[in-house]
């Protein structure tokens, strides 16, 4: 699908979990729209790849830094080497994420500490950090979240995994409302299933094997162009794809009935997998 051009030329865009998945498509989507970019993630190596790739295919200027986001001393040291090369930071995408699928009734309290440490904790060390950047420049800045459909709803087996992005979306609610008066813009961005090596991972997973068939998962880039126009349009929430986290704000009132839906819903995506593989 042809989505339409946004351009980004002249802004720095720092983007976490850059080295793969939805991080990886924002690092070039950006480097595409004629943004300089901030690629941050743990793994330098591959962080280094999609460097060199946005050089090479966009001659977009980049900086690399091997960040572990669940370290606020490490995210500090990020913003500040990015400050220093380029004087400011103008978007911010907290993309990083750890999905480790089970059933509630079976998860190991380790798993969950390591989603609240990345998917909260290191998504609020890099808000501050943006806060804090965005507050000394005259022009401000735009924050954009990363969470999930399953922050609006739980579905097992994910159910740490959504513990930890409707955490994720409360944060992100109340920073918006902080920063009303500023000029600092707070997006939320809630994907539905993307195909990510995290997707496919999930997918290969005991717990969650067949929970989606991948020929329904949508494409990264949905998600890359739905963050473009959520900062370009300054958009307080949208959903990839689009009306689905409405469709989940209306069952939370019916929230029984939701429950039959979800596993009706669930079951005809895995019948409809079954059909096209054969």
């Amino acid at each position: 699908m042809q989505l339409p051009s946004i351009r980004f030329d002249g802004k720095v865009a720092l983007v976490t979990g850059a080295s793969s998945g939805i991080g990886r498509e924002t690092a070039l989507g950006f480097a595409r729209a004629g943004a300089t970019v901030v690629l941050v993630a743990r793994r330098a190596a591959e962080l280094a790849k999609v460097a060199r790739i946005a050089r090479a295919e966009y001659g977009a200027i980049t900086l690399s830094v091997a960040t572990d986001v669940t370290d606020a001393a490490s995210v500090q040291a990020c913003f500040r080497r990015a400050v220093t090369r380029f004087k400011r930071i103008d978007i911010v995408v907290n993309n990083a994420g750890v999905l480790i699928p089970a059933p509630v009734a079976r998860m190991d309290p380790a798993d969950l500490q390591r989603m609240l440490d990345v998917n909260v904790f290191g998504a609020l060390h890099v808000m501050q950090a943006a806060v804090r950047q965005m507050r000394r420049q005259a022009e401000g800045g735009h924050i954009v979240n990363v969470a999930s459909l399953a922050g609006r709803r739980g579905y097992s087996p994910l159910g740490g995994y959504s513990a930890t992005k409707f955490a994720l979306v409360g944060m992100t609610e109340a920073l918006r409302t902080e920063l009303a008066d500023e000029p600092i813009g707070v997006s939320l961005v809630l994907p539905g299933v993307i195909d990510t090596p995290m997707a496919t991972a999930a997918a290969a997973d005991p717990a969650t094997a067949g929970f989606w068939p991948k020929k329904l998962t949508m494409p990264p880039e949905w998600v890359v162009w739905t963050i473009f126009a959520a900062v370009r349009l300054r958009l307080a929430e949208v959903a990839v794809p689009p009306g689905g986290a409405l469709i989940e704000k209306i069952a939370a009132l019916t929230p029984g009935a939701t429950d039959t839906l979800v596993r009706g819903v669930v079951g005809l995506a895995r019948r409809t997998g079954r059909t096209r593989r054969g």
